[in-house]
């Protein structure tokens, strides 16, 4: 579908067309930059309501700053699709998001204007001081400016770097974009600090006041600017005790502004880049600014998948038969269940209630599940502390941001063997989001730690088990569950629990000649490729493992005892995986047989579907049947390893 943009966008190919419009046009543009984003992810798909909100933003500083050389960082990546498409991509934005297209975030290799690449919130303010002190190292008269929005200022990452910028003396500017939303509603003390000082009529009058006064004070030998910065200092202590937050950092604030007013941006940005320092500029948008409904609702749009623009109407696919649910929502409902059998259970979730479904569990047991804002290192620690007096938490993070909270779970979890359930959604490859979300290594990283259980379940009634195993007495150990995004396998997935014994697994069939040893939901691919192996003769054995740690030994003895090719599929990395914890069982047991490892290569892997990334990374169903039809041709005792341009990893013995 082609999809033309208005008549000054489509004259706009980078930052300097831009700034050959004058003021009065820059209405316009920011109309027509709306609507194209509007017009294309309703067709193609992608994030929405954030990039929505900072429109005028997004112009406003490439109007007012120098870009690229100006170096400006944008946290997450949900919000920049206005960036992108102001910044010589216009053309090539239906492509976001689609395999071999441009990143959903900010990315460098894509543009000199994605100065850092970003996905997981909170870096923004570190990376942008970091540029700010090399500038400055340098001698170079280049500005800095990070944009991070309320919901990413709940981590202590952000806190930590606005804390170092208050005493680093670098020139940079940090743009608070206040709409009270990350993905999910914001939580917690900044939040309601943040609403005081914008709806603080008596400071924001006196704050106009000020403003005014300093504008038309003269600057001289008997009135400097250190005079004007101490009166306005003076002034902002005696009437805002808010704004003390941020000043006490010694950073210089200002606002609250209309970040949907274009022109008081504009002016306000090239005043801001004429003051030397660290500074903060609040700003106040709304998520989904322009779009009705997306305003209304803006955890729906915040990546609403195809729509009607005109209706609304959230296209869904038609289905014919009853359709398996999504693992995140068999986690939500599964937890509500055993929590009404467990009074000891609780819920942990950094940011996420809706994306991990614990959203369930808040609305209707809300003093026992807890949305902690974007802070997963604390999410680990206070999960531990819970744990300490007897609760039995499902901590329930996002494989890809658990890497955030490694520490905690090493020091605070694991060295106390405190029974903290970890459940890992997004485990593996998750398709669009890219090499930021995909979830690839928390096996090899978890794996090397004493005290944990590592467990990945093949469908929907092993997460439901595997969750009731976790929150018995009798499991006294860090728990962890990895699971995918998207839908399982099972239509009728409401099963009556039954205990798990930890460290086993199970044998779906037997075979000849080749094993298959798969490890959580991959187990999937590979009954696909045996119903099609079988057709030709070909009978591998099938091994659901379930654990990684502690790995079923008994298992693998029946498995390197009567099979000489043994074939071990994963969705996580194929460096230090479960691939390689059977490796290691064959060498430590001096076991001789020819094994083949699937999963995620050594190597980042790109956005796409996840049908394309399978595929690409060769551990879908046809790259399991031909790891099986080569296994069975051949032959040879040399030991040798050879790894193949997907990954795919080969030892034998």
């Amino acid at each position: 579908m082609n999809i033309t943009p208005g008549p000054l966008l489509q004259n706009i190919d980078s930052p300097a067309d831009l700034k050959k419009l004058n003021r009065e046009q820059l209405h316009q543009v920011c109309d027509e930059l709306r609507q194209y984003i509007i017009d294309v992810v309703s067709v193609y798909g992608g994030h929405f309501a954030a990039s929505l909100g900072v429109v005028e933003l997004s112009v406003a500083l490439h109007y007012a700053y120098n870009t690229p050389y100006d170096q400006l960082v944008w946290d997450v990546g949900h919000q920049a699709y206005g960036h992108k498409i102001l910044t010589g991509r216009r053309d090539a934005f239906p492509t976001n998001r689609k395999y071999n297209g441009l990143s959903g975030f900010p990315k460098r290799t894509e543009s000199e204007y994605d100065t850092f690449g970003v996905g997981h919130s909170s870096t923004s303010i570190s990376a942008a001081l970091g540029m700010a002190m090399a500038a400055k190292y340098k001698g170079e008269d280049r500005k800095s400016v990070a944009v991070i929005g309320d919901g990413s200022m709940t981590a202590g990452m952000a806190f930590e770097a606005m804390n170092h910028a208050g005493v680093a003396d670098a020139d940079m500017l940090i743009i608070l974009n206040d709409n009270c939303m990350s993905i999910d509603p914001n939580v917690g003390a900044l939040k309601e600090y943040l609403t005081d000082i914008t709806t603080s009529q008596t400071y924001n009058k006196f704050r106009d006041d000020v403003w005014t006064l300093l504008g038309k004070l003269p600057v001289g030998k008997n009135f400097s600017r250190d005079m004007a910065s101490k009166l306005e200092a003076g002034v902002k202590g005696m009437v805002n005790r808010h704004s003390n937050l941020f000043e006490a950092l010694n950073l210089r604030y200002f606002g609250p502004i209309d970040g949907h007013n274009i022109t008081k941006l504009v002016d306000t940005l090239k005043d801001l880049r004429q003051i030397p320092g660290p500074k903060i500029l609040h700003i106040v948008t709304v998520k989904g600014k322009g779009y009705a409904l997306a305003e209304k609702d803006q955890t729906k749009w915040h990546a609403p998948g195809l729509f009607d623009k005109v209706t609304g109407e959230i296209y869904k696919k038609a289905y014919t038969a009853p359709q398996p649910p999504k693992y995140q929502d068999v986690f939500g409902h599964t937890m509500i269940e055993l929590a009404e059998k467990n009074d000891k259970i609780m819920g942990v979730t950094p940011a996420m209630p809706s994306g991990s479904s614990l959203k369930f569990m808040m609305e209707q047991m809300p003093n026992r599940a807890f949305d902690v804002g974007i802070c997963e290192q604390h999410a680990g620690t206070v999960s531990a502390g819970l744990a300490t007096q007897g609760m039995r938490v499902f901590c329930n993070i996002y494989s890809s941001f658990m890497q955030r909270a490694y520490d905690q779970v090493v020091h605070d979890i694991a060295i106390q063997k405190l029974p903290v359930v970890l459940c890992l959604d997004r485990a593996g490859l998750v398709g669009e989001d890219g090499p930021t979300h995909h979830g690839a290594y928390d096996i090899p990283y978890f794996r090397c730690i004493p005290n944990m259980v590592i467990s990945a379940p093949m469908n929907e009634q092993e997460l439901r088990n595997l969750m009731y195993t976790a929150q018995l007495e009798s499991n006294q150990s860090p728990f962890v569950i990895r699971y995918p995004r998207g839908e399982g396998v099972m239509p009728e997935w409401r099963t009556p629990f039954e205990e798990i014994t930890i460290g086993k697994g199970r044998k779906i069939k037997d075979g000849k000649e080749v094993a298959i040893l798969s490890f959580g939901h991959p187990g999937n691919f590979a009954t696909t490729a045996i119903r099609e192996l079988r057709t030709e003769g070909i009978d591998p054995a099938h091994y659901d493992m379930r654990f990684v740690k502690p790995i079923d030994e008994e298992l693998l003895h029946e498995v390197f005892s009567k099979y000489k090719h043994v074939i071990t599929v994963e969705d996580g990395t194929i460096v230090g995986g479960f691939g390689s914890a059977v490796v290691e069982f064959m060498a430590k047991h001096r076991y001789q047989a020819s094994v083949t490892i699937l999963g995620i290569p050594d190597r980042i892997v790109e956005h796409g579907t996840l049908k394309e990334l399978y595929r690409e990374c060769e551990y879908d169903a046809i790259a399991i049947a031909a790891a099986v039809r080569s296994a069975v041709k051949a032959t040879g005792t040399s030991v040798s390893t050879a790894v193949n341009g997907s990954g795919e990893l080969t030892i034998a013995g």
